[in-house]
Order: structure tokens, then sequence, then C-alpha cells
């Protein structure tokens, strides 16, 4: 009797113990980054949100770009981003995430594909999120013009790393996270061919707009620096995809 009152007991005390692991886990990941709205960047661009995608189109679009968020980073925070994107007629769409963590949400990018085939989408995405846009790259490899790595970098993976999928990788100096070391030892898995560019002064969270992050190094150049040269990498880099050229 008192051994199965003791299993019993224990059976309560595991199930309690999951619960609450659970909630915390939950409680954990709808603590967001929210867009600060620097004054040092402008949002000024109409954008439309469509079940749960954030869109910024532009007209006669032949290319877009698919940008997963970051973990626990709100769409908003790359909307400056995305707006400028859209005026070099690039459109891009972000996506909501499960639990808020795009790694939960990797296929999420199909829909989208699926449902606006004249366009010439590349996936990307920043931190988590681009690890997320590289597994989603390696199991629909044909379905993509190329991926794009925003202080991020792929795990390993079954075709991506041996394909000829155009890459761009983007990253930070003084990235505390997803820090230059990082990077080069993941660089494996990713196609030879790979595009890296390193900002020189940039941080993980210039990446986006949404202030600081834990673990991260102070940039040693302004959100709105780091936003231009992201900007103009991604414009020329997909420029220059199209023609067959040299990204410089």
């Amino acid at each position: 009797m008192m051994k199965k009152l003791f299993n019993k007991r224990t059976l309560i005390i595991v199930c309690l113990v999951i619960m609450l692991s659970l909630l915390s886990f939950y409680i954990w990941t709808q603590v967001t980054y929210e867009a600060i709205n620097s004054s040092e960047i402008k949002i000024e661009e109409a954008h439309q949100v469509d079940d749960g995608w954030l869109l910024y189109s532009a007209e006669e679009a032949e290319k877009g770009l698919i940008l997963y968020p970051g973990a626990k980073v709100e769409s908003n925070a790359y909307e400056y981003l995305a707006q400028e994107l859209s005026k070099q007629n690039i459109a891009v769409a972000i996506p909501s995430v499960t639990l808020n963590l795009p790694i939960l949400d990797r296929s999420k990018a199909n829909r989208m594909i699926e449902s606006n085939q004249v366009i010439q989408w590349y996936v990307g995405g920043h931190s988590m999120g681009g690890a997320a846009a590289a597994m989603f790259a390696d199991q629909q490899l044909d379905k993509v013009n190329g991926l794009v790595l925003l202080g991020s970098y792929a795990a390993s993976n079954d075709y991506l790393f041996n394909s000829s999928l155009p890459v761009l990788s983007i990253s930070g100096s003084e990235d505390g996270l997803s820090t230059p070391n990082k990077i080069k030892e993941n660089s494996i898995n990713l196609p030879q061919t790979t595009d890296f560019v390193e900002i020189k002064g940039g941080n993980h969270a210039f990446f986006g707009d949404y202030g600081s992050q834990s673990g991260d190094n102070a940039a040693l150049i302004t959100v709105s620096e780091q936003q231009a040269i992201i900007i103009d990498t991604i414009v020329n880099w997909i420029e220059s995809v199209e023609t067959g050229g040299e990204h410089e």
C-alpha cells in the first residue's frame, strides 16, 4: 500500500515539474524584443498585415525576400529594413512564428512562395531566423533563389553545404551572439561560393531595431549606419546573383 502511495505521489510530482517547466518555457517565449522606433531611422512606408505576415510590397516586383525574425524578436523590429528594400523593388514578407521561435515554424515560407509564384523568392533571417531559413533552403533548394543570413549561421545539413545555391552571410565584428568565430566555424555548412561580408563595428541587435540584447556587445557604429550597409549589401548581392556576377 505504501509503495503504491509513493509511486502515485512521485507521478504527481513529476507531472507538476513538467507542467511548471512548460509554463516557464511559454512565459519565456512571450517576453519579446519589440521595435523601439529609433530616432535615427524613419518608418514611412505603408505595409500590409495579412494572416500573421508583415508585408512590404513593391510595384511590379520580380524579386522578394522572406525574412524570418530572430528568436523572441517582434516582426516590426525589421520594418525599416523591409521598407528600404521595397524601395529597391524587392518585396519583403516577414512571418509571425510559433511561440516567437522561428525554428518551430521554418517551413512557413512555403505558403508565401506557393501563393506568389510570379516572384523570385529568396529566404533569409536574423539570428535563429537565419538558421530556420537555412533549414528551409536545405530541404527546398528548388523553390528558392538564394539564402540571406543576418548575424546568423547554418547548422549541419543534408544538401545546402554541397549545393550551388547563392548565399549571402552578413555578420558584425562586435556581435556577441553570432560571433565572428561562430560564423567562421560554421562556414563549412554553407556552399563554398558563399559571400561573407563582415560589418566593421556592427553588432547583433542592430540587424533589427529593438535596442540592446543580453549577451551582445555594444556596436561601434549607429543603427542607421549598420542598416544602410545591410540594405546596400543585400541589394547589390541580389543584382549580382541575377546577372551572374560576383559580389564585391
